[in-house]
């Protein structure tokens, strides 16, 4: 059985200077042990996450995975990469989706034993992708004997490839992917989200991964004769990867400016506490809220009312008074449009339910049906339910079942456009019917589970890319926030706050071309990936003294 290869960064030849910063920085990191090494990692993961919205402090992605690949120099197996790397992912996972606990307080006294769940036992079940990419590239590097270079661009390829898996395998939870760093607030960074038009947000977190690791030569010892040239090509070379995007960005922007049509939208948001949202007691004043502010006067004609997801708590396909209390507010000629819950059949016993968006007229007709196609696990329904004799956390105790996916809808007086609900804008690429290209976006949601907490605006950088990335605006309503209106090149027009009770009449941007994203879809991140692992290929090569 051939050796494994010893952490090779600080066996520099003869001349060899160590005097840089990042050496000294790396070689510290390298030699790290015990509890040491792994509080290391786990702050790194933990400083991964703070790239991310809301804080959106970007630059720590420079810090992170440079100090991840330098820690993982003191690993000379594949299990010793793997075991810091789960670390690493676990604090950046455990940081970055906190917020899913705060579901479990609206109703703590039933759900308070799945907290060690929810906060350590989601984070623990993803870091194993993370895990295993590292654990690869150690065995890659000690195989074929990988130089620097080679081991940046394997990591970045392989990090992104579990990126990819992470979103697609089990019913996948494509959440906080390194692409969304440049999804938030960081100034200028929606410059660099416009690169998502042609190759997608895995395409972009190879690329940022990418970039961001490049650094990580800065702590090889650096060689005589070409000491200055080892020195500053990582540098141009990690600018170059965010510079030509986000000139490209930034070109795109100027050449594109909003464009609008004629339809104006009154986006509604009760901000309804969800300890109060399926109470009885509360049932008819939560509606009223609903009506009142639908009902406010216009300064616009408008097209349609959207209300957020399962806004109306009512079968309205059995409940003719609230129809026509929604009616009562509907738009001359236009709809409301009212995440609901629906049951089949339409009377009787209900045998299922289906969480969906109605589309009902001035005359308290239902006029378009939608029902959502991916379902939370747990949230709305349990998986391996005989095996698992457990409640789902949204009331009720009938799971519910999912609808047949992505859907145009087309009614007369409104372009037509494709409902998104809650998480399923999470999802890149199954945003849109492909045979039926709709005008708009059009994401319900209800955030009100997770407080004041870092979730609601994630879920909104996240939803601003999906139009970026099909080239079509995206109207948002959420019941506590964050609505809002994104134009097609990702531009937010309108947004309001956080738990904010109130409503905003909007005008639609109207829609781009198809994007080379929305027509090739990861076909081109596969390329991109193979592409990537070719300087890997190239740089097959032992440190001297090896």
């Amino acid at each position: 059985m051939p050796k494994a290869a010893e952490p090779a960064v600080w066996r520099a030849a003869p001349g060899a200077r160590m005097a840089t910063p990042a050496c000294r920085i790396a070689q510290f990191l390298a030699t790290l042990t015990g509890w040491r090494r792994y509080g290391a990692a786990f702050l790194l993961g933990v400083v991964l996450a703070g790239a991310l919205p809301p804080v959106d402090l970007t630059p720590l992605i420079f810090i992170s995975f440079p100090g991840l690949l330098w820690l993982d120099d003191g690993s000379n197996r594949p299990g010793a990469s793997f075991r810091l790397g789960y670390v690493f992912a676990l604090g950046f996972f455990v940081a970055g989706l906190y917020w899913i606990a705060a579901a479990l307080f609206v109703d703590l006294a039933d759900f308070w034993w799945l907290l060690p769940f929810a906060v350590l036992g989601i984070p623990a079940g993803l870091a194993l992708l993370p895990a295993a990419a590292l654990a690869l590239l150690r065995a890659a590097a000690s195989r074929f004997g990988l130089g620097a270079a080679g081991r940046i661009c394997a990591f970045a390829a392989l990090w992104s490839a579990a990126e990819w898996v992470r979103g697609h395998a089990l019913t996948g939870l494509p959440w906080n992917l390194v692409g969304y760093v440049w999804a938030g607030g960081f100034p200028g960074a929606i410059t660099v989200l416009q690169s998502t038009a042609w190759w997608g947000i895995y395409g972009l977190s190879l690329v940022t991964v990418l970039a961001a690791s490049l650094p990580a030569w800065f702590g090889q010892p650096v060689f005589r004769p070409t000491g200055r040239v080892r020195r500053f090509a990582p540098a141009a070379a990690a600018a170059l990867l965010l510079l030509i995007p986000a000139g490209a960005g930034a070109l795109r922007l100027e050449q594109r400016p909003t464009a609008f049509g004629d339809t104006w939208l009154r986006l509604v948001q009760p901000s309804i506490s969800e300890t109060l949202k399926w109470n009885p007691a509360a049932a008819e004043s939560n509606f009223r809220r609903l009506t009142e502010l639908s009902a406010a006067p216009k300064t616009h004609t408008l097209s349609a009312i959207v209300w957020p997801e399962a806004a109306a708590t009512f079968f309205l396909d059995r409940d003719a008074a609230h129809r026509q209390a929604i009616a009562a507010v509907a738009p001359a000629g236009g709809y409301v449009l009212t995440g609901a819950l629906r049951e089949e059949p339409a009377a009787g016993p209900v045998e299922r339910v289906f969480n969906s968006l109605e589309a009902v007229d001035a005359s308290g007709a239902i006029r378009a049906v939608y029902d959502k196609a991916h379902l939370v696990p747990f949230g709305e329904y349990v998986p391996l339910r005989s095996v698992l004799p457990i409640n789902k956390l949204t009331p009720g105790s009938i799971d519910l079942s999912p609808g047949p996916g992505p859907a145009t809808i087309a009614l007369p007086g409104l372009p037509a456009f494709s409902p998104l609900i809650c998480y399923e804008a999470i999802f890149p690429g199954a945003v849109v019917d492909p045979q039926r290209r709709p005008a708009w976006l059009l994401n319900v949601t209800n955030d009100a589970w997770y407080g004041r907490s870092s979730g609601p605006y994630q879920h909104f950088a996240i939803a601003r890319t999906r139009a970026v990335e099909e080239g079509l605006p995206l109207v948002r309503a959420g019941n506590n926030g964050i609505s809002g209106v994104i134009d097609p090149e990702g531009r937010v027009l309108a947004r309001t706050a956080l738990d904010a009770v109130g409503y905003a009449d909007v005008v639609l941007p109207l829609p781009a071309e198809a994007t080379p994203y929305a027509r090739a879809h990861d076909t081109i991140f596969a390329v991109m990936l193979l592409i990537v692992l070719v300087p890997a290929y190239l740089d097959r090569r032992r440190w001297p003294g090896e």
